[in-house]
């Protein structure tokens, strides 16, 4: 994530098609960002868009794509906001891949 004096720019891979919109994780060190719409005449660009205008509660006109306008591969820019903002709201919405070992300790021995 990089802050400059036109806003924050960050880099996403996304998967589109998917069953919901979501950050399902990051790939080295882009955000994977599943998008339900599919790839054609730019409704996966838009759906991106309106993805992260909503997570960080700003006007879509503050967030573009600053390249990968026909690539997986994104750059994302958002004005209006630092980048401790846009981590710290991005953070709060990530899906941890990790959630599901919560559940071990329900395997112990009862009494």
């Amino acid at each position: 994530m990089h802050e400059t004096s036109d806003g924050v720019t960050f880099a996403v891979k996304v998967h589109p098609r998917a069953r919901k919109n979501a950050i399902t994780g990051e790939l080295g060190d882009a955000l994977k960002l599943s998008l339900t719409s599919p790839p054609v005449e730019g409704r996966a660009n838009e759906a991106c868009i309106d993805f992260f205008a909503k997570l960080l509660k700003v006007p879509r006109s503050s967030v573009t794509i600053a390249s990968g306008q026909s690539s997986r591969h994104k750059v994302i820019r958002v004005s209006g906001l630092s980048a401790k903002e846009v981590r710290q709201k991005i953070g709060n919405a990530a899906v941890p891949s990790t959630s599901l070992k919560a559940g071990s300790a329900a395997t112990g021995s009862h009494s």
